[in-house]
């Protein structure tokens, strides 16, 4: 009984001096990076393509210059407008460079009675295009801009009787002036944005003939505002923090 109880006591004492030998040989617990946050990131660079409609308010001024010499008075010409736009962006870090070709129909029309004559001028803005240059700084994808360029426009001008409603004279013509513009635009799907944008055209001066009548210097300026859908070739980027 003796021997056993020493076999013991000593058998104890050795595993007591090995435990911490063994404790030193075990692998540490390996350590697991958390993984990296991935972050979806909004690209504006690409070609894209767009459809648009809103409203405007052209001012028109007339001023007969022959026969006779004065003005004749000022109107607005309102109404609304469709059309589509197409163009390239560059985004570089959060700036974003464009350039944008821009079509519409318009049907903007107004009028007023003469101030020298029995007569009411009427204007008519029936189309518009706008090329213009686009620079923005975008918070993902949401983007600002300001925009600038020059602008055609399609006018008719016309002259009625105010004794009996009757057309008088009419002359159609093409105009050139310039145009700028703001606008915030939102990118709701990888694809697809939508936007509002102002508009204002500023057209020079111009002498329109109104054959076996009067001619008129006629000055117009446009107001518009937009609502624009545009689809972006391309996705969005994906980035790593």
């Amino acid at each position: 009984m003796n021997k056993n109880l020493l076999l013991a006591a000593v058998s104890l004492v050795a595993i007591s001096a090995t435990a911490p030998a063994l404790a030193a040989d075990l692998a540490a617990r390996p350590y697991t990076k958390a993984p990296a946050m991935i972050a979806t990131v909004y690209d504006w660079s690409g070609f894209y393509i767009g459809i648009n409609g809103g409203g405007a308010s052209a001012r028109a001024r007339w001023d007969q210059t022959a026969p006779l010499v004065g003005g004749e008075g000022s109107h607005n010409a309102t109404g609304g407008t469709v059309g589509g736009q197409v163009g390239y962006r560059m985004q570089s870090g959060q700036w974003v460079f464009g350039v944008e070709g821009q079509g519409n129909w318009a049907d903007f029309t107004g009028d007023n009675t003469s101030a020298l004559l029995a007569q009411r001028n009427r204007t008519k803005i029936d189309s518009f295009g706008l090329i213009t240059g686009q620079v923005g700084y975008a918070w993902n994808n949401v983007l600002v801009y300001a925009k600038g360029g020059a602008a055609v426009v399609g006018v008719k001008n016309e002259v009625f009787s105010t004794a009996t409603g009757g057309l008088l004279a009419s002359n159609s013509d093409t105009r050139w002036g310039g145009t700028v513009g703001a606008g915030l635009e939102v990118g709701f799907a990888p694809n697809w944005s939508v936007g509002v944008e102002y508009n204002h055209i500023f057209l020079s001066d111009k002498d329109v003939t109104f054959v076996g009548l009067k001619t008129d210097r006629i000055r117009q300026d446009v107001d518009m505002g937009l609502v624009r859908l545009n689809y972006k070739f391309g996705g969005p980027i994906v980035a790593k923090y």
